[in-house]
């Protein structure tokens, strides 16, 4: 099946249902289909062909739906871009994908004004002067042109870091995009019943595949808040009854912190709460058990070259395995713990994480090499480090990638120790993560200064704030003399982490 047949479907079958809305204004699945068609028609009209990259950058919006839809109505390829990087960041995306149209929020006309790579640019939602506004092309536009689409084209590029610093883009096809979906269904039984509340930022690949696409596979209804914010997060699930919601640890704990008036919230309407992007701690489920009054929590791990899919720890192992990825892999997929390329690692040991799912990508976009190195026999391999214990369940210990997730964000430290090292006064840096109870991990950044400069931590915030978005900014430099190295000169971070 491809994305473009199951919203025909959902219209045919479920015309007047209510498919998508947020506090205020909502559409229904027959709507949507009208819409996602005359942006279709918009592009097509300003040249967009078959297997043509479109990059669509946008908090959630009615419009990013709308766009979404029809970037692949018109045969194109969706290229979601988080909302948060800056100018440079983003023209590396428009570059590397060969984006031929570059459709952005009017309330990020700074980042777009401040793009280099010539392209054809819409705004979305608000209109940005100077640039074609997306309701005005949707009013002008001449009938959609239907294309044909098989569900082995390429409909989504979802960009991700590596330990090179550089993204790389994750080709995923309709039918691995459509696998994603139902695994996020199955994992944790949605149907046409239930109401999603999709509050983390929609074009991150879990938020978007697993649980839009999910809501979308059963035509369920989605609930958009623009963005997260822990007051609205709670007045959405009472108002609209939600019944499912997918968001980083933080975003369960930020309302017990700052929202003082919490226990009066009606919040009795929600089957799964479900959490990813990093583990909660023993303590903390039990204190979000008692607080949120529903044991219904499930933890999900995956990657975006995965769809994402991977495992889930369910409601009834939270007790005695908390923080765990769990033992089983999600519906659709399978896993197994790797000692090496031929040994499987068992209770007690540790390994490498490798998964097979229907919803993994074909590939790294024109990066073979990539490719094949990230494949074992058809396994991925992730680069995770989990350690199994005497149950089977299984606990993150590393990560060969040197990813930092903080927030639910994923923050390589590669990419941040390059443009340190853009500042004309340092030697050396690198970058790790740091522990912290509520963020999963934050930035942290070892400097060693060069000869006779004099750095602080604001001055060096003020510099890396153009040149990396808010959430990879080290939270915290440490200045020293010299970093530990091996023999061959690679920095020792494991002696980092232990010391900051």
């Amino acid at each position: 099946m491809t994305i473009i047949e199951l919203v025909d479907a959902n219209a045919a079958h479920h015309p007047e249902k209510t498919a998508l809305c947020n506090m205020d204004t909502s559409f229904t699945f027959s709507e949507v289909k009208e819409k996602s068609e005359q942006a279709a028609a918009c592009f097509q009209a300003m040249g967009l062909k078959k297997g043509d990259p479109v990059a669509i950058m946008s908090q959630n919006s009615f419009d990013f739906v709308f766009c979404f839809f029809g970037i692949l109505k018109a045969g194109g390829i969706a290229v979601p871009v988080n909302h948060k990087l800056t100018a440079i960041e983003v023209d590396y995306i428009l570059e590397d994908s060969c984006a031929t149209l570059f459709l952005f929020d009017g309330s990020l006309a700074q980042v777009a004004d401040g793009l280099k790579t010539r392209i054809q640019k819409i705004s979305m939602d608000t209109p940005a002067q100077g640039v074609v506004f997306l309701k005005d092309a949707m009013d002008k536009a001449v009938s959609f042109t239907p294309v044909p689409i098989h569900e082995d084209d390429p409909a989504e590029l979802l960009y991700t870091s590596g330990t090179t610093g550089k993204p790389k883009g994750c080709v995923h096809t309709h039918k691995s995009v459509v696998s994603a979906g139902i695994t996020g269904a199955q994992a944790i039984d949605l149907d046409q019943t239930d109401t999603m509340l999709i509050a983390m930022p929609i074009w991150h690949s879990s938020p978007l595949n697993n649980w839009f696409m999910g809501t979308t596979y059963v035509a369920g209804t989605s609930v958009l808040l623009r963005e997260y914010h822990p007051l609205h997060f709670l007045e959405a699930i009472e108002k609209k009854a939600c019944t499912a919601y997918f968001g980083a640890p933080i975003s369960y704990l930020m309302p017990l912190q700052v929202i003082p008036h919490f226990s009066k919230f009606d919040l009795s309407s929600m089957k799964a709460w479900i959490y990813g992007g990093g583990p909660i701690a023993p303590d903390t489920v039990k204190k979000l058990v008692e607080n949120y009054k529903s044991d219904r929590f499930y933890q999900v791990y995956g990657m975006t070259e995965s769809g994402p899919t991977g495992t889930v720890l369910f409601p009834e192992d939270h007790l005695h395995h908390a923080g765990s990825i769990g033992q089983k892999a999600l519906p659709g997929a399978e896993m197994k713990l790797m000692k090496d390329e031929t040994l499987l690692a068992g209770p007690g040991e540790t390994g490498e994480i490798w998964l097979k799912a229907g919803s993994m990508m074909k590939e790294y976009l024109n990066n073979h090499a990539a490719t094949r190195e990230a494949f074992h026999d058809g396994w991925y391999r992730t680069g995770d480090m989990a350690r199994m214990d005497e149950d089977g369940f299984l606990f993150i210990v590393d990560r060969i990638k040197d990813m930092i997730v903080t927030g639910g964000e994923n923050v390589y430290s590669k990419e941040v120790e390059d443009r340190i090292m853009e500042h004309p006064g340092i030697a050396e840096a690198a970058v790790i993560g740091a522990v912290h109870k509520d963020w999963g991990e934050t930035v942290h950044a070892v400097i060693v200064p060069g000869k006779d400069a004099e750095l602080t931590e604001d001055a060096l915030t003020d510099f890396l704030s153009n040149r990396l978005a808010k959430f990879k900014i080290p939270r915290k430099f440490h200045f020293v003399s010299e970093l530990p190295h091996t023999p061959s000169g690679k920095v020792m971070k494991y002696k980092l982490r232990k010391e900051f």
